[in-house]
């Protein structure tokens, strides 16, 4: 169809009743000034905003195989074969039941449907198809439940490591009780960056994107002097999922149950927390709502009255 000096457009339909109902509502959206070209939206599937997505954004993340990840999840989808103007937010919410039903934890489930709402947003911003819209943000999103109540003992440490049958393994989960340190931190940590006289390390890049500088123990600088210096410069030649691969087979090793290797950070935060003041906290950990800082906090009543005097 053509009207006026508007760009002719084209699509094709299955009966003349639909055909006819599309072309009334192009005219109507010309005249009203809110028409907008469908056309690159139309003409590319899902997958190939995916796979561009893979080339140009992944490689920019904290962590580019978690969320490289994601997008294979998505790509294997039948709903990566439509066109992007042909998703809806009742083809999303289907996904996400089918995830549900799976046996998928929200946790994964919502970050997935975060990573086919930036694909979105980008195509709509950024790749030229205007008149998308994302059909993600309309969609309910799994409850996910955080909180975790987990803690380590010393003597659990002392079994886990022991269970590794790795020295250097063994000295990173130390270091990540003793820093609360981050998996992706502790893999990317090189020596430059480490000052044992001054008893810090300073990780320029974090998951949230600020750099910060975190104080080492005497424990933790013991254990890094104990580590033999790799020619690369990086403290430890660990790639994050081999970490969690290997720590997950020395909790079974060890026998313990329900532990995950994020519980580290979550125990060191604990511990750090009774002795420092909560903003001191939060530049240690690189928490920036203080929300999540403040749940590591419980005094008693009587502590605080002693404080006051």
């Amino acid at each position: 169809m053509r009207r006026g000096d508007a760009a002719p457009i084209s699509r094709t339909f299955r009966t003349q009743a639909d055909a006819e109902a599309w072309a009334r509502k192009q005219e109507s959206e010309i005249e009203r000034g809110v028409w907008r070209d469908s056309t690159e939206a139309e003409s590319t599937t899902l997958t190939e905003c995916l796979d561009r997505y893979i080339d140009e954004w992944v490689p920019r993340k904290a962590d580019p195989a978690r969320e490289r990840s994601h997008v294979n999840a998505l790509r294997i989808l039948p709903l990566a074969r439509r066109s992007m103007a042909r998703i809806r937010s009742t083809d999303v919410a289907a996904v996400r039941d089918a995830w549900r039903e799976d046996g998928h934890a929200p946790a994964t489930i919502v970050r997935r449907l975060a990573v086919l709402s930036r694909v979105f947003n980008l195509a709509r911003r950024e790749w030229g198809m205007d008149s998308l819209a994302n059909p993600v943000e309309s969609v309910s999103k799994p409850r996910v439940a955080n909180a975790r109540n987990r803690r380590i003992t010393n003597d659990e440490i002392d079994a886990l490591c022991a269970a590794t049958g790795s020295v250097e393994l063994g000295i990173f989960i130390r270091l990540a009780v003793e820093t609360a340190m981050r998996r992706g931190e502790l893999c990317n940590l090189r020596w430059e960056h480490v000052d044992l006289r001054a008893r810090t390390a300073h990780l320029p890049h974090t998951k949230n994107g600020s750099s910060r500088t975190v104080p080492l123990s005497t424990r933790a600088v013991a254990a890094l002097k104990s580590l033999a210096r790799r020619m690369d410069g990086q403290v430890f030649g660990l790639k994050p999922d081999s970490v969690t691969q290997a720590f997950d087979r020395a909790c079974q090793r060890a026998g313990l149950a329900g532990l995950h290797f994020h519980d580290l950070r979550h125990e060191a935060t604990s511990r750090l927390a009774d002795l420092l003041q909560a903003h001191e906290l939060a530049k240690v950990t690189g928490h920036k709502d203080m929300r999540m800082v403040l749940r590591y906090y419980h005094p008693h009543a009587s502590d605080l009255a002693k404080k006051l005097g």
